[in-house]
């Protein structure tokens, strides 16, 4: 499928997704989050995928936020069709059924630091910058910032950065845990390829499961989060990969996965 504002070059079971409007600093816009969720539908069912990294192009930006000009006329209606479009795309890429990196290389400001946090983990360079500054234009976060950022962090800084708009470098991002790892800006999506690598060469039933059992049971309360990661432990032992996987791990030899 073919793309305004996405690039994508799949090799070695890797999609790298990349946000490709640099003279707006990769904004998201209607049409950037359509694109989103077709190219996520698309690669949902490409065998060939294991795992996605999503980025933005050039140096600066990874997302630097909703497009404030596609914004700025709306009213109130057509603002919360909007952000609910933007829930909806977040969801999906959060909900995806294959581990989803962001490879954060630069701003992730407003709907970008959003976008980053609907990723499963996020890498990001040392140039990286997150904040979610809506307060300075009058308005707040509308795709799941609120939301997804007390959860990474914590209510209480969740609110200090909400209420500020203040903007954090990447070693503050990764020491309240927003972001996974901080390296140079010149290795970053050599990283985010082997991380990306090594979690492809796991069973991918056992992650997609993993990344169930993780997402569905923060949602619910110890018992049935407990229940729930029993049931879905169960079904791994009805898939071939665990049989290859035991039964390589007793011949001490490397295990072929093919993800039935």
């Amino acid at each position: 499928m073919n793309f305004t504002n996405l690039l994508i070059d799949i090799a070695d079971a890797t999609a790298v997704v990349t946000i490709n409007r640099p003279a707006a600093l990769n904004a998201l816009n209607a049409e950037v989050l359509d694109e989103l969720a077709a190219a996520f539908a698309d690669l949902q069912h490409n065998d060939e995928v294991a795992c996605v990294i999503l980025t933005g192009s050039g140096a600066k930006a990874f997302v630097a936020g909703a497009d404030i000009a596609a914004m700025q006329p709306l009213d109130a209606v057509s603002a919360v069709h909007f952000a609910r479009l933007g829930h909806a795309v977040l969801n999906v890429i959060e909900k995806f059924p294959k581990p989803v990196i962001a490879a954060v290389n630069g701003f992730a400001l407003g709907g970008g630091c959003e976008l980053a946090m609907a990723c499963d983990i996020r890498i990001v360079a040392d140039n990286a910058r997150f904040g979610q500054p809506e307060v300075n234009l009058g308005v707040i976060p509308g795709f799941g910032g609120t939301l997804r950022l007390a959860r990474l962090v914590g209510k209480g800084r969740a609110k200090e950065l909400i209420f500020t708009g203040d903007m954090i470098d990447a070693q503050e991002a990764y020491r309240i845990g927003l972001a996974n790892k901080v390296v140079a800006a010149d290795e970053l999506l050599a990283a985010a390829r082997g991380l990306a690598a090594k979690i492809a060469s796991k069973g991918p039933v056992a992650v997609r499961f993993a990344k169930e059992s993780i997402d569905n049971g923060l949602e619910m309360d110890l018992d049935r989060a407990g229940r729930f990661e029993a049931d879905l432990f169960g079904l791994c032992f009805a898939t071939a990969d665990q049989k290859e996987g035991m039964q390589a791990f007793l011949e001490k030899r490397p295990a072929t996965f093919t993800g039935k």
